[in-house]
């Protein structure tokens, strides 16, 4: 290890993602900064969860100070759950997964065809109404493939059939939509700054849209992919014959068919625009200053893998870091990168739990301790 990686280190920030199932962002850093203090208990550690849009979103905006408010909306399934936002100083964050995500369906049930994004438009509505003007819509872990026309049809779009009869909640129902009028759209939302934060680039359709790739994630099989495929080319149609070519096009944006396409309806429903959601929630969360005063950068998250290295927060943290010239290293709870690609994604080293309990149920069972474990090492090595 170079001299430049082992120079003293005063302060350390600890930016990391969940270890999804085991740990919230929040436990991570508590667990790390508990392991780095048990080496060099003089070491200033400033703890900054992170995440890239999907869950857990809420969770770090809230641990950055931001004030948690919670509403009552309806889940996918079309019951009512509470969600919750985070909001400070007119800027909100919305996790869309609070509102209709997989979270909310029972165990082994899922809609693939009906599941809606209704409330995700109540959560967004909620938001305005307290004042928010600037709204981070962060997708992800969702139960839906409905284009988000439920979000749109909360927020006081009418997207109705050949009867004038508003179609049924999901994506299957799309197939038979005729007709759109957005014109009723809550009118704050002219005056609102609405960024769509995703960790994918995925078009609405096709191999690679939102139907195809993240459908059978949800339960849908192979019939059901095809008929949800259709449903949503036959919502493109539409909303582009009523609001023009452009809304057409949108359909191959990239983050389009992010979440089950609810990226398209915010792209053309909400004049939504597409940022990678960790660089959104970096800017957000104050990421800047915090990386300021810091001699070393930890990053994390529960498995750094081939996904890792398209979007995920500890790649997007890494490359803050190195353009400031910050070092930066890793934990998590599985590693699948040969140290090549950790170095390409700007990481000196990657300290993984399964390196301390190869047993993944056992692993993920006591990830509190083995990470508590790993930040020794870690602070022995970089902190020495």
């Amino acid at each position: 290890m170079s001299d430049a990686v082992r120079r003293p280190t005063g302060h350390v920030l600890v930016a990391a993602d969940k270890f999804k199932g085991s740990l919230t962002a929040v436990e991570v850093a508590a667990r790390v900064t508990a392991g780095l203090h048990k080496v060099a208990p003089e070491v200033t550690v400033t703890s900054l969860p992170v995440a890239d849009g999907g869950d857990g979103t809420v969770d770090a905006a809230v641990a950055a100070g931001f004030e948690r408010r919670t509403a009552r909306v309806t889940g996918p399934l079309g019951e009512p759950v509470e969600a919750a936002y985070a909001l400070r100083e007119g800027t909100a964050v919305v996790e869309m997964a609070e509102a209709s995500g997989l979270r909310h369906l029972p165990p082994g049930v899922f809609a693939p065809l009906t599941a809606t994004t209704y409330g995700t438009g109540e959560l967004l509505r909620a938001a305005l109404d307290d004042g928010a003007r600037t709204i981070v819509l962060g997708v992800g872990g969702s139960a839906t493939t409905d284009g988000g026309a439920g979000m749109l049809s909360a927020l006081g779009a009418r997207l109705l059939d050949a009867e004038g009869v508003p179609v049924a909640p999901g994506g299957a129902a799309l197939a038979s939509l005729a007709t759109a009028d957005l014109s009723a759209l809550d009118p704050r939302l002219a005056d609102t700054e609405i960024v769509l934060a995703s960790d994918v680039d995925n078009p609405l359709r096709g191999p690679k849209g939102a139907a195809a790739v993240y459908g059978p994630q949800k339960g849908a099989s192979e019939d059901d992919v095809a008929l949800l495929d259709g449903a949503l080319g036959q919502y493109a149609a539409v909303l582009g014959a009523t609001l023009g070519g452009a809304a057409l096009s949108a359909a191959d944006a990239p983050g389009a068919g992010a979440a089950g396409g609810i990226g398209y309806g915010a792209l053309v429903g909400l004049r939504a625009s597409f940022r990678p959601g960790i660089d959104v929630l970096l800017d957000v969360l104050g990421f800047a200053a915090a990386l300021a005063q810091a001699d070393l950068v930890i990053t994390g998250e529960g498995s750094l893998d081939a996904q890792t290295l398209h979007g995920k927060a500890p790649v997007g943290v890494a490359a803050a870091a190195n353009a400031s010239g910050v070092p930066v290293v890793a934990v998590c709870g599985r590693l699948a990168l040969s140290p090549e690609e950790l170095a390409g994604a700007g990481i000196s080293r990657a300290y993984a739990l399964a390196e301390l309990e190869p047993d993944v149920q056992r692993s993920m069972a006591e990830a509190g301790p083995l990470l508590e474990r790993a930040a020794v090492a870690l602070a022995r090595d970089f902190l020495g």
